[in-house]
């Protein structure tokens, strides 16, 4: 039957024609999200690279934040770009990192070669590292100018997200239990907002119990959605810790809102859902 065999191929024709805008429709809908990754990737590379630029991080906050008078204190604090510290500020710095975390490296990685090869204490590399272009330092002093302090941080991209990432925050003994370090991690925070950066970041060793209690406790840091996590088969002797800038991450919540409904109504008014997962 002729009639039936041309209804039947216009079926199909009709089923083919679904099926090809269905798929143009994914393939639309993955190129937008494609093109919003990269636009967002462009603005936050440019956004690290401005507060890089800026020649005194620290003298953009209000005043208070470059003096710490408290608990029989009174220092100053300045931010500098590595390669204009002085010789002797970054050999004092580098001594007290590795005076600090060597014994922690040690006890993380010692008793495994293969671990401690990978990720053990790395003289030279940490060496290089603190004195990169990109490295800057938050230095608390006393008026007679000897550093007691300091914070090892830079601007920039983590993953997809622009952060201030602290390195190392390092304070001499005399100078401990009187606020000072919880009062640099503010200056940094702050720092972290002025810059409009996402997220305030460090890596910790678990063990570390001073400094689990610093920034879990006293600081209110919460693991990072980058942070690996133990499992059966594996754990890991560190975590990866963060405090968002909540003024930014609103705007951004915002922003994504706002896309999602710009593309409901570009689809008729269909809401998509996109099923969870890691790839």
């Amino acid at each position: 039957n002729l009639t039936q065999v041309s209804q039947e191929g216009s079926k199909l024709r009709t089923t083919k024609d679904k099926m090809g805008k269905k798929d143009n429709s994914k393939a639309k809908e993955k190129k937008a999200e494609r093109k919003a990754y990269e636009r967002k990737m462009n603005v936050g590379v440019a956004n690290v690279k401005l507060a890089n630029e800026v020649e005194d991080p620290l003298g953009n906050l209000p005043k208070p934040f470059s003096v710490f008078n408290k608990n029989g204190l009174d220092l100053t604090l300045e931010t500098v770009r590595a390669p204009d510290m002085e010789e002797k500020d970054l050999a004092w710095a580098f001594d007290t990192v590795k005076n600090t975390m060597k014994p922690l490296y040690d006890d993380a990685y010692k008793n495994d070669p293969d671990m401690d090869e990978e990720f053990g204490w790395k003289e030279n590399e940490k060496k290089t590292e603190m004195r990169e272009d990109l490295a800057w330092y938050l230095i608390a002093r006393t008026n007679e100018g000897t550093a007691v302090a300091f914070s090892h941080f830079r601007f920039d991209m983590d993953y997809d997200d622009e952060v201030v990432y602290c390195y190392e925050i390092q304070v001499e003994k005399a100078f401990r239990r009187k606020g000072l370090g919880r009062f640099m991690m503010k200056v940094l925070e702050m720092l972290t907002i002025k810059a409009d950066m996402l997220k305030l970041m460090c890596t910790i060793f678990k063990h570390d119990k001073p400094m689990v209690e610093f920034f879990r406790k006293a600081l209110k840091f919460e693991m990072d959605e980058t942070s690996f996590i133990d499992t059966a088969q594996e754990q890991f002797e560190y975590e990866i810790l963060c405090r968002h800038n909540q003024i930014k991450k609103r705007r951004m919540e915002e922003e994504e809102a706002n896309e999602e409904n710009a593309l409901v109504k570009a689809h008729g008014g269909k809401q998509h859902h996109h099923a969870a997962g890691c790839c």
